[in-house]
């Protein structure tokens, strides 16, 4: 299917960007936020780590001009003439924060903290501090998410009726050691951008119905499969069933966004999450009501086409042409209290059975 021409699927470049300054080394800014960079044309001027020698190889690999030895060391060189990109783990954040520069451009790798109490600190600072700042919840940024949400908006489905998002998919764990002793982790890491998108489509549910639990497939970690019930005012219905560890190989295999309306219907492949890190490619279907199912032509993936949209959307903001940051601090603490009341909801009982 042809792209309707009113319809946009990549955020718009910065007329003039800034460079770049990399507090944090590790593999997401090596994956994706490098590559991404590279393909819109921002010039990554400098990085700092904790780990000097990762600030070191990543500098040699990548070809980065200055290696800096702390945060306040970047800041005293740069000041606000970068953005600031920080990549560092959720509890780190409000280390970083209070050094960068008042009125700086900063874009913070999610989520945004490790929990709601980490998040309302991490807003007081950027409020404090009037950090022109936004969180890297990319998903709702990729080319398949930004025309749904335009289809939605523009009324191309009618009233939206139906969100689900469901996975059935094996993830392959021991990639991510690093998980083993969080007591939050399938939500906390993973389905937190599903919320962030669903949000982003259908704005906030007035609260949540939530499990989330661990898998005797995957034992080390606190929990691997969600299910979540979003109460939204009728006529939305919202859930979502995850599930990282299906051991039927791909041909059930599922990863996708179920989003029906009164005309219409679409479904959002999510191609990354099949065959975990090779992936497979995105896929956007629509369906008019009582037409036949058309696959809309996509022009790039969430990995990594999603990751320049935020910082596009940073650039621009930061220089006066977008007028909002579309996952800022402020909506992204929207994002972490629907995490947070998932988290609180797994500790409520359900409704018992009367078998008197």
């Amino acid at each position: 299917m042809r792209m309707p021409d009113d319809l946009i699927q990549n955020w718009p470049a910065p007329a003039r960007p800034k460079p770049v300054v990399l507090i944090g080394a590790g593999g997401i800014v090596r994956d994706a936020h490098l590559p991404a960079y590279r393909r819109a044309g921002i010039t990554v001027a400098g990085v700092t780590d904790i780990d000097p020698d990762r600030a070191k190889n990543l500098a040699r690999d990548c070809s980065i001009q200055e290696i800096y030895p702390n945060v306040e060391a970047a800041v005293a060189a740069a000041g606000t003439g970068v953005i600031y990109d920080v990549a560092v783990p959720p509890h780190a954040i409000t280390d970083v924060l209070p050094a960068l520069p008042d009125g700086a451009a900063v874009l913070i790798q999610k989520p945004m903290g490790a929990d709601q109490d980490q998040a309302r600190a991490i807003r007081g600072i950027c409020r404090k501090k009037s950090l022109k700042a936004a969180i890297n919840f990319q998903l709702r940024f990729s080319p398949m998410m930004m025309v749904a949400r335009q289809m939605i908006e523009g009324g191309r489905i009618g009233e939206l009726l139906e969100i689900e998002v469901h996975l059935n998919i094996f993830t392959p764990w021991h990639l991510f050691g690093f998980l083993i002793p969080m007591e939050r982790v399938e939500i906390a890491v993973h389905s937190i951008h599903y919320l962030d998108t669903i949000r982003a489509l259908a704005g906030n549910p007035k609260g949540v119905f939530a499990r989330s639990l661990r898998d005797p497939r995957a034992p080390e970690f606190a929990q691997t499969r969600t299910s979540v019930i979003f109460d939204y005012d009728a006529p939305l219905r919202a859930i979502m069933s995850i599930n990282h560890n299906h051991q039927g190989g791909r041909k059930f295999q599922s990863a996708w966004f179920r989003i029906e309306g009164t005309k219409g219907a679409m479904m959002v492949k999510l191609g990354v999450c099949f065959d975990y890190p090779k992936g497979e490619a995105d896929e956007l279907w629509f369906c008019p009501n009582g037409g036949e199912w058309q696959q809309i032509a996509l022009e790039g993936a969430w990995f990594i086409d999603a990751f320049m949209g935020t910082m596009r959307n940073v650039q621009r903001f930061d220089a006066g042409e977008d007028t909002a940051l579309f996952s800022s601090v402020e909506d992204a603490y929207e994002t972490m209290a629907l995490a947070e009341a998932c988290f609180e909801a797994m500790k409520a009982p359900a409704t018992p059975l009367v078998l008197d």
